[in-house]
């Protein structure tokens, strides 16, 4: 009794009171959420002209949809590290702006740190784009540090590697030799080829009769696609399609560079890899998805905070 007497005091009603008024205030009143976008018109049509110069055609509307999206994406991260003012504690913002003070010659006489604080003064931090994407990736990497992705496990690679098991195949590799004829010397091939089968000539010995060839004479164990890298798409072309066998000479196979007379020392086939020989590349690709999922929900989440308009 002498407890509920306690309680029936006019200060304690007051503050019971005040403390339910302003928790109904937070509901039927909220703080308005602070407000991101929507884009100028300048920079939707320079989102426009950047996808038409990367593929030669306008986006469509849900291209341009997502396009738009990402980009109030990265102005909310942007706003979000500015009001947690990341950009005090940040070396790289702080030399950019020195840098830009430098460029605008402003601040001569003064001490770095003096620059720099007139720098934030100015709001130059603001309008940098370079200083917006430094910012934007220290808040993607303090999201990620918040709401780290799962690591992959060992099933998780088991089913990654059997669903890209074709994607996986390693390619047939080639350990090849060349004498190289180019187009001033094409008419001499036949007679060079023929004096090299004749005299059974060795790939180091027949090499006195070719010409310069920059990138070599000697290439081993070279996938399809790294001798297309030397030679071109039409050498390789020919080279399959000559079927080339260990231990013969194969040619003269054209590439847009002239002859060459291959001698192939090794073919080893194409065939299926197994699990450690793509683990640490299939580790890498789960590992950037599964932080590419992690980053996307922490962004969503991000968006209930704010207002964003498009």
């Amino acid at each position: 009794m002498r407890f509920l007497a306690r309680l029936n005091r006019p200060w304690i009603h007051f503050i019971v009171l005040g403390c339910l008024l302003y928790y109904l205030q937070g509901i039927f009143f909220p703080a308005p959420k602070p407000v991101v976008g929507p884009l100028s018109g300048a920079r939707m049509e320079a989102l426009q002209q950047q996808w038409f110069a990367s593929t030669g055609s306008l986006p469509t509307p849900e291209q341009l949809d997502r396009m738009v999206t990402a980009e109030l994406d990265r102005d909310m991260l942007f706003q979000r590290a500015i009001e947690l003012k990341l950009h005090l504690y940040d070396t790289v913002v702080y030399q950019r702006l020195l840098l830009n003070m430098s460029f605008l010659q402003l601040g001569e006489g003064k001490t770095q740190q003096e620059q720099y604080e007139q720098a934030l003064e100015m709001r130059l931090h603001l309008g940098d784009e370079v200083v917006k994407r430094r910012l934007i990736q220290v808040m993607e990497q303090l999201l990620l540090g918040y709401h780290p992705p799962r690591p992959p496990t060992e099933q998780d690679l088991a089913v990654e590697f059997e669903s890209r098991r074709e994607e996986l195949r390693l390619p047939p590799r080639y350990s090849i030799e060349q004498v190289y004829f180019n187009a001033e010397r094409e008419g001499e091939a036949q007679a060079a080829i023929a004096s090299i089968n004749e005299q059974k000539l060795t790939a180091e010995q027949a090499l006195e009769l070719s010409s310069p060839f920059l990138p070599g004479y000697r290439f081993t164990r070279q996938s399809p696609d790294q001798l297309a890298r030397q030679f071109g798409s039409e050498f390789v072309s020919n080279l399959l399609a000559a079927e080339p066998q260990r231990g013969t000479w194969v040619g003269p196979i054209r590439s847009t560079y002239g002859l060459h007379y291959v001698w192939v020392s090794e073919v080893e086939p194409g065939r299926d890899a197994t699990l450690d020989e793509v683990r640490v590349q299939l580790q890498r690709d789960l590992e950037s998805r599964a932080s590419a999922a992690a980053l996307q929900e922490s962004i969503e989440a991000m968006r209930e905070e704010y207002e964003v308009r498009k």
